[in-house]
């Protein structure tokens, strides 16, 4: 089986709102190597507990670390931003996983179009269509499913949304007009939600999205401290193959 630990970034309105850009990062870990990698993450905190007094109890949740601090605020804002540099160095050095990115750009969505639903469904059909082909790496059993984990988002919407797409999931074809019919079938149980503060994992995703969004629309101070590109950092980890149309795998709707 294949976790997908998934977080978000920007919002999902359309009038008013101060985002362009709503985005999606998966984190994706195979059960056999999700041990392994647990361990990897403590140890990696344990540095920055050690280095930049960051406590392995803190969470990283990358907006608020930066901009709305809290008791963080007695860590210095250029060494928040360097953990969560190093946050992102730190994945791209993981073997065996996996990052798929999911990018709507509200400017040139109607009024009317559900932006939530268009980021997960693309996010699970990414997530179906790599683990399907069995283009994930790391180990694989000879038939693998895949688990959503998602940080708190909107619950019940979410699982429609999924058991909808299990049954009905229709892709538009690549030429002509119509759609294929193609069922998730990879995907088992509902989503499960998670408080980000209680999950590792989700944090790593949650910084993923962050600087997915900051690629594109970067705040003064990440400009300012050329951190703009951190997102490209993750390298090898990035699922390039969700979209061959883009060098890093990002997929844009």
């Amino acid at each position: 089986m294949y976790f997908l630990y998934a977080d978000e970034s920007g919002d999902v309105g359309m009038s008013g709102s101060p985002c362009r850009y709503f985005c999606l990062s998966g984190f994706v870990i195979h059960e056999l190597s999700w041990h392994d990698t647990l361990e990897n993450i403590i140890n990696f905190r344990g540095r920055l507990r050690s280095q930049y007094g960051l406590k392995l109890r803190e969470e990283i949740h990358a907006a608020e670390f930066m901009h709305k601090p809290g008791n963080l605020s007695r860590i210095p804002k250029s060494v928040r931003l360097r953990i969560l540099r190093d946050t992102i160095d730190f994945q791209a050095g993981l073997n065996g996983v996996s990052i798929i990115n999911v990018l709507v750009d509200k400017s040139k969505r109607r009024a009317d179009e559900d932006i939530f639903g268009i980021a997960w469904t693309t996010l699970i059909q990414r997530f179906h269509n790599t683990l399907s082909k069995k283009n994930f790496p790391g180990p694989k059993n000879s038939t693998d499913y895949g688990l959503l984990v998602v940080d708190r988002t909107e619950e019940v919407k979410l699982r429609a949304l999924s058991r909808r797409m299990r049954r009905y999931n229709p892709v538009p074809k690549a030429f002509g007009t119509g759609a294929f019919a193609i069922p998730i079938s990879t995907l088992v149980e509902d989503s499960v939600h998670r408080d980000s503060a209680h999950s590792y994992f989700i944090q790593l995703a949650d910084v993923n999205a962050y600087f997915l969004k900051q690629r594109y629309d970067a705040c003064k101070y990440v400009k300012k401290k050329g951190a703009k590109n951190y997102f490209s950092r993750l390298g090898s980890a990035l699922c390039t193959v969700a979209c061959n149309k883009h060098p890093e795998g990002i997929v844009e709707r």
